[in-house]
C-alpha cells in the first residue's frame, strides 16, 4: 500500500459563535443542503420562464410557484430523510432510545428517504395548485443533482460513508473509525474514496446528461421520460458504487464481514443496493410510459 494518500481534512465546520450560550455552527454539510436547494431552485426558475421547451409551449406552473415549494421541498428532505435512515438503517437502535430520532444534528440521513419525502410533499403541493404531476417530477430531477454532488462532498470532507479498503493509487487514508474493519491491513488502513464516485456519478454526469436533455434535447415535451431517466440513473449510480462503498456498521457481523443484507453463495447485495432495485425499475417505468404516451 504505497500510494496511499492521507485524507486532505478541513474541519467539518466553517465557523462557529457562542451566542447568548448557544454554540451555534455552520458546518459544511449544512452549506452543501443550501447551496444544493438554491442550485436546484435557479435551474427550475430557469426552464419555467422558457415555454418553448414545454408541450404546447406551456410550462406547468409559475415562476412564483417555485419559490413557494422550496419551503415543501426543505421539509420533505429532513423529515423524508430522518425516517428514512431511522427506518432503513437503524430501526433497532431508535426504537430503544426515540428521543435520539429529533437530534439530526448528529447525523444520520437517507437519500431514499428524502426522495420519498420530497415526492409526498411534491404531490401533496402538485394537488393544491393543480400542477400537472409529471411535468412537476421532471423539474425536480433536473434539480436534485446539484444537492446530491454538493452533499456527497460533504460526506467526503466529515470522513463519513466512506469506501472499502483498497490499494488503488487514489484510495485515501480517512481518520477516525475509517481504520476498523480492516484485519487484512497492518497499521494505516486506505479505502475507495466513494463519496467522490458518488458525486461524479449521481450529481455531476447524471446531472449534466438531465439538463442537456431538458434544454437542448426536447425531452421536457415528454412528461415523465426526464423524472425516469433521473431516478433510474441514481438507482444505477448507487448500485454500482455499492460495490466500493464500505456497508453501514450495523450490517457487518463476523459472519457477514461485507455487510450483505441478501446473500447468493458469495455473493450478495447491501442495503444501498436493495433499495436501489427499485428505483431503478421504476424509473425505467417511468421512461417507457413516457415514450409510449408521446409516440
Amino acid at each position: 500500500m504505497q500510494n496511499m494518500i492521507p485524507f486532505p481534512g478541513i474541519g467539518n465546520e466553517i465557523f462557529s459563535v457562542d451566542l447568548f450560550g448557544f454554540d451555534l455552527a455552520l458546518r459544511w454539510y449544512a452549506l452543501a443542503y443550501i447551496v444544493g436547494i438554491i442550485i436546484g431552485y435557479r435551474i427550475v426558475l430557469r426552464a419555467v420562464r422558457k415555454p418553448g421547451l414545454w408541450r404546447s409551449d406551456t410550462a406547468p406552473m409559475q415562476p412564483n410557484l417555485v419559490e413557494a415549494f422550496l419551503t415543501w421541498a426543505i421539509i420533505g428532505i429532513i423529515i423524508g430523510g430522518r425516517l428514512g435512515y431511522v427506518l432503513f438503517y437503524e430501526f433497532d437502535g431508535f426504537l430503544q432510545n426515540p428521543m435520539e430520532i429529533l437530534k439530526v444534528w448528529n447525523g444520520g440521513m437517507s437519500f431514499h428517504g428524502g426522495f420519498i419525502g420530497v415526492v409526498v410533499t411534491g404531490l401533496i403541493f402538485c394537488w393544491k395548485h393543480s400542477i400537472k404531476m409529471l411535468s412537476f417530477g421532471d423539474l425536480m430531477a433536473m434539480a436534485a443533482p446539484a444537492g446530491l454532488f454538493l452533499g456527497r462532498l460533504a460526506n467526503f470532507n466529515n470522513a463519513e460513508l466512506w469506501g472499502r479498503p483498497s490499494d488503488a493509487p487514489w484510495a485515501v487514508i480517512f481518520p477516525g473509525d475509517a481504520a476498523q474493519y480492516c484485519p487484512q491491513v497492518a497499521g494505516l488502513c486506505a479505502r475507495h474514496p466513494s463519496q467522490l464516485y458518488e458525486a461524479i456519478m449521481e450529481g455531476l454526469i447524471l446531472g449534466l446528461v438531465l439538463l442537456y436533455l431538458g434544454f437542448r434535447r426536447g425531452w421536457l415535451k415528454k412528461p415523465g421520460q426526464l423524472m425516469g431517466l433521473f431516478i433510474a440513473g441514481y438507482g444505477l449510480s448507487r448500485f454500482i458504487v455499492e460495490f466500493f462503498r464500505q456497508a453501514d456498521a450495523q450490517f457487518i457481523t463476523a459472519t457477514n464481514p461485507m455487510g450483505y443484507v441478501m446473500q447468493f453463495g458469495e455473493f450478495g447485495i447491501t442495503k444501498g443496493q436493495q433499495l436501489s432495485l427499485p428505483m431503478i425499475a421504476v424509473g425505467i417505468g417511468f421512461m417507457i410510459l413516457a415514450w409510449r404516451r408521446n409516440a
